[in-house]
């Protein structure tokens, strides 16, 4: 059996040419575009002036404390409960009277939780019911208007300097809701340009069809805000999306139909939520940690079966037992992966560039066995406890089918924005062996998209309930 074309698809988009950087990638037809790279992102509002009106706050409200002994360790309890409590927004500026609620009730906490401590430790020194509301209400008070300076400061700063934006989606709806943000600059966003398939003919702002005029766009204007306005563009444009968003740029999918109280954030009336689609995604530490784990543990539990499987491969198939071969990582870094050796090889060339499946030139009975129970993947557990890979994630391809691939599959690239795995999201839907290529990279993609830690623990526990009803290769 061969694998399946490797012909590079005539009608390529220009979006989907946005690939790795990787030297085995060849380089995409003429007439393609290549972002500006390793832009710092979009950085979020500093913390530290919200800190810093929430612990003055903290020391307005502890002057309401009776001179005592305890008082220091009092005042330090209250500012360290304040500064823990902090309410979170996801809006850029959110408004005091927005942050009301969560802010008085997060206070009430505090002075509650150190009355009861205080009571339990002293009761003859308990704070009287006087002291706890006037200290909660002065306190609340002076949150109120410290974060309101420092909110009323940062309005000021976004409308003196929006945020440029593109506006991705049917050309009709972009300039819609381009018009109206223009119309409402409060929200901080300022759309310079229009992308969509064909212009629309109605004017506006200008509409960008090729790969060429968004990167103009991008540069020019210096973008750091993209926003989707129709649910298909996450589908359609993720090529290009990714590119913008390894770029530097935040992207956001906003709904032009959906009333802004059905979501928790809005945009000059719009829903809004942010996409992420994972090139800059926080969680790896302990996703390694993860990884570090589950093979170093499942290293010492296996190594008979390791030891076993290696003597008799070696009696029944002959020496070579271990099988080395380059593959490709992430960010397109070559690595060598392990594995017991199957079958034999016509030459090195075939190995790199023939497409073999289970049960080729006629396995041993011991070698299908392996196949069959996935035993010979094993080793591939030293790669993930080295760093090569990891547990859950995209599988590795060797470098001349990486090659082809991501010229001939959209999105097939973006695999390598994450480390390649053992398992992943297409495998465990059945997607191994000699299946889609293209069905594979679009699971891939979607799990790189939707990350989470997990989402790599069920990933796990149903390649282990697979691998225990013996499922196969």
């Amino acid at each position: 059996m061969t694998a399946e074309s490797t012909v590079p698809s005539p009608g390529a988009q220009p979006w989907d040419n946005r690939i790795s950087a990787v030297s085995v990638l060849p380089a995409r037809a003429a007439g393609g575009f290549r972002f500006p790279l390793r832009r710092p992102p979009v950085r979020p509002a500093s913390p530290l002036p919200l800190l810093a009106a929430d612990l003055l706050a903290a020391l307005v409200g502890a002057t309401t404390l009776e001179e005592t002994s305890h008082r220091p360790v009092l005042v330090a309890a209250l500012v360290c409960g304040a500064l823990l409590l902090r309410p979170h927004s996801a809006r850029p500026v959110p408004g005091v009277l927005d942050e009301l609620p969560a802010v008085c009730g997060r206070i009430a906490v505090v002075w509650l939780s150190l009355a009861a401590l205080l009571a339990a430790y002293d009761p003859g020194r308990a704070l009287t019911a006087r002291t706890l509301l006037l200290g909660c209400a002065l306190h609340a008070a002076a949150a109120c208007a410290a974060r309101g300076a420092v909110h009323w400061r940062r309005r000021v700063v976004l409308l003196r300097h929006p945020c440029t934006a593109l506006v991705i989606g049917p050309a009709a709806t972009a300039q819609r809701v381009s018009a109206a943000l223009l119309r409402h600059p409060r929200c901080g966003v300022r759309p310079v340009g229009v992308v969509a398939e064909h212009p629309d003919g109605t004017g506006g702002l200008p509409v960008l069809t090729t790969g060429e005029e968004v990167e103009r766009a991008l540069i020019q204007n210096g973008v750091r805000v993209v926003l989707t306005v129709h649910p298909a563009v996450r589908t359609e444009k993720g090529p290009l999306l990714r590119a913008l968003a390894e770029s530097g740029c935040a992207l956001w999918e906003l709904d032009a139909d959906c009333p802004a109280y059905e979501m928790r954030d809005q945009l000059a009336g719009f829903a809004v939520r942010r996409l992420d689609l994972g090139t800059r995604r926080r969680g790896n530490a302990g996703k390694r940690l993860l990884d570090m784990a589950v093979s170093g543990a499942l290293l010492v539990l296996v190594s008979p079966v390791l030891l076993v499987c290696a003597v008799v491969l070696r009696l029944t198939d002959g020496p070579g037992v271990v099988f080395r071969q380059e593959r490709i990582g992430k960010g397109g870094r070559p690595f060598t992966l392990l594995k017991f050796r199957t079958h034999r090889p016509a030459d090195e060339h075939e190995a790199a560039t023939r497409w073999s499946v289970a049960d080729e030139r006629k396995m041993s009975r011991f070698c299908r066995f392996l196949r069959q129970t996935s035993l010979d993947e094993l080793l591939q557990l030293w790669n993930v406890f080295w760093g090569d890979m990891s547990l859950v994630g995209p599988r590795p391809e060797r470098p001349y089918f990486v090659g082809q691939f991501s010229q001939t599959y959209p999105g097939y690239a973006a695999r390598h924005r994450m480390q390649t795995g053992i398992t992943g999201l297409a495998q465990i839907n059945g997607l191994r062996g000699d299946t889609s290529i293209e069905d594979r990279a679009r699971f891939d993609n979607a799990y790189i998209d939707n990350w989470s830690l997990w989402q790599d623990v069920c990933i796990l526990l149903r390649t282990a309930a697979a691998l225990v009803r013996s499922t196969g290769s």
